[in-house]
């Protein structure tokens, strides 16, 4: 139901969906939701009761964001939010949207809905109807009240962003590095050295690094980021797709990178029915130093393996887009230098003949720096074929690259073998089917 601002109802669910939502168009800011666990003092305890894109789990495992699906004109950005499981000590969960190039103002459609993650029934609704230089809200906050939980709709505008806002309930962010001087200083003072302890005492532990807001948007004029000079090239990285054919629900892609040298799978014809569930499948082509290459997909079963080369995983074979957890793809960048190149793309297997009307974003999340996203162009030729992105090792850097490259596979040819041959591959091929 749509609420006025100052007003709030009562949620009685356990278990809920936070959904930001807007309308995109030429020269609209991307949005972002995040979200912050509050005590009774209307602060956090520490950075870690701040969840949003870099952050997107909090410990308890009470307050998720899922990220974001388009749907037509309009995006989501969304959080979940298990309210049995929020500790005794949090009082507040504040929702807050954040605009990344531009004000609000030029935000058209700017909403919360409040779902019950069971049913998916609209619990609460608020428009934010008055924004104009704002560049970050509070649009609403879930608060407890005599053992129960509401829902407040606030719509408190901020001029100063993300870290303004985050600021002000104690979150510790990082300052953005400064540009580069036009000419190095002639001298400069050597800083000086920490106090000393006093003997015998026990050490103080360094303070936590402060929260990152920076995240990376590839586009045609700058396709290509170096994980490398991001700090990005350890642990996990994690890649998700999210789509939406025309007339159906948004979806969501995202799939794990895997193991065997696979050199004869997957040819299948490129002519597909239109009818039925989507079915799109996330893939990758690897090459690694030692020479071997293959590819994952779940035609086969091939899987592939996260601590084994080729240091791939798919997780599952989603096959409608409807699973929750979606479809995950990661990377172990801890052997990145066994990796020499890898090539993720997407083919649809089913429900659609090809890419045309289906709007998708694309997302790299490694898991110790800033997400690389991307979108993909609007489809115009008769493609089930799509080269996302392309990660290679140059032996100094780590450097992904946005393809968002749209290929025709030629009669009788499957679209893996396309990719294949368009980026020179050189594997084998054979008949192969889920």
């Amino acid at each position: 139901m749509p609420m006025p601002k100052g007003s709030n109802v009562a949620v009685p669910a356990t278990s809920v969906r936070l959904e930001l939502g807007w309308r995109t168009g030429p020269g609209t800011p991307d949005v972002d939701a995040s979200a912050l666990l509050l005590t009774a003092a209307g602060k956090v305890r520490d950075d870690a009761d701040f969840v949003f894109y870099n952050q997107p789990a909090h410990a308890s495992g009470a307050v998720r964001h899922e990220g974001k699906r388009p749907a037509g004109d309009t995006v989501t950005d969304s959080l979940a939010v298990d309210l049995t499981r929020l500790e005794p000590a949090v009082d507040t969960v504040v929702l807050a949207a954040s605009a990344d190039g531009g004000a609000f103002g030029r935000v058209a459609g700017l909403h919360i809905r409040v779902l019950d993650a069971g049913s998916g029934a609209e619990l609460a609704r608020f428009d934010s109807q008055d924004a104009t230089a704002e560049t970050a809200f509070v649009l609403g906050e879930l608060y407890r009240r005599q053992g129960a939980w509401k829902f407040r709709a606030v719509g408190q505008g901020y001029d100063t962003g993300l870290a303004g806002l985050a600021t002000d309930f104690g979150i510790s962010v990082a300052e953005e590095p400064p540009a580069a001087p036009a000419a190095a200083p002639a001298a400069s003072l050597a800083p000086a050295p920490p106090p000393a302890q006093p003997y015998g005492a026990a050490p103080v532990p360094a303070p936590a690094p402060p929260v990152s807001l920076s995240k990376v948007t590839l586009t045609k004029e700058a396709p290509a980021v170096s994980l490398t000079k991001q700090g990005g090239t350890s642990g996990t990285l994690r890649v998700n797709l999210n789509w939406q054919q025309a007339g159906k629900p948004a979806a969501r892609l995202g799939k794990k990178l895997g193991r065997r040298t696979m050199e004869a799978l997957g040819a299948r014809g490129a002519l597909l029915p239109q009818s039925g569930d989507l079915d799109l499948d996330l893939c990758a082509l690897y090459e690694l130093t030692d020479g071997s290459a293959g590819v994952v997909h779940p035609i086969g079963g091939n899987f592939g393996a996260l601590h084994t080369p080729p240091y791939i995983q798919l997780d599952q074979d989603d096959r409608t887009g409807a699973a929750a957890a979606g479809e995950n793809l990661t990377v172990n960048l801890d052997h990145r230098a066994s990796i020499r190149r890898i090539l993720v793309f997407v083919t649809v297997y089913a429900g659609a003949r090809s890419f045309a009307g289906l709007h998708a974003t694309v997302t790299l999340q490694p898991q110790h720096s800033a997400p690389v996203d991307f979108s993909l162009d609007e489809c115009t030729v008769p493609s089930n074929v799509c080269a996302l992105a392309l990660i290679t090792n140059t032996g100094s850097e780590l450097v992904v690259r946005r393809e968002a490259r749209y290929l025709v596979p030629a009669p009788g040819v499957s679209p893996q073998r396309t990719v294949d041959e368009a980026y020179g591959w050189g594997l084998n091929w054979s008949p192969a089917s889920k």
